[in-house]
């Protein structure tokens, strides 16, 4: 499938802001998304990818409107660049997979679990309740979500 089919079926298959998100790098309105204050028990996977990307353990409240995790699931799964938009300098996440703009780390977030946080966009992400795991094939994080 070249670029342009695959941009299509994207199109096809998120909705206006999944795509305007993880496609051409937007920002979802703080607090007016859909996980920043769930604190139900899975896992969240990349919306393009389905690639398990952060767990709910990992979660935390910052403050900021936006789900932020303390860290990836596997770090080898995201990529970090350098994004100067807005005139300031920030660090953009990325999924590897799926390519998608999931949102910014800062080293702002809980000093014991390593002081980072990743603020990322409800947009770009799927979330699978605990229960649903091994039914959608992420049998393997069950034990890591606490």
């Amino acid at each position: 499938m070249d670029k342009k089919q695959h941009q299509d079926s994207l199109k096809d298959r998120l909705t206006d802001i999944q795509y305007n998100v993880t496609q051409n790098d937007a920002t979802e309105p703080p607090f007016e998304n859909e996980y920043w204050d769930n604190h139900k028990k899975g896992i969240y996977v990349d919306i393009v990818s389905g690639k398990p990307l952060f767990l709910s353990s990992d979660k935390f409240d910052s403050g900021c409107g936006w789900p932020s995790f303390s860290r990836p699931i596997d770090e080898g799964d995201v990529f970090e660049k350098t994004d100067k938009s807005f005139g300031m300098a920030r660090v953009e996440v990325r999924s590897l997979e799926g390519d998608s703009h999931l949102g910014h780390v800062f080293n702002d977030g809980p000093k014991e679990t390593g002081g980072l946080r990743y603020c990322i966009n409800s947009a770009s992400l799927k979330f699978i309740p605990l229960e649903e795991m091994e039914e959608n094939g992420f049998r393997k994080y069950i034990s890591q979500v606490k």
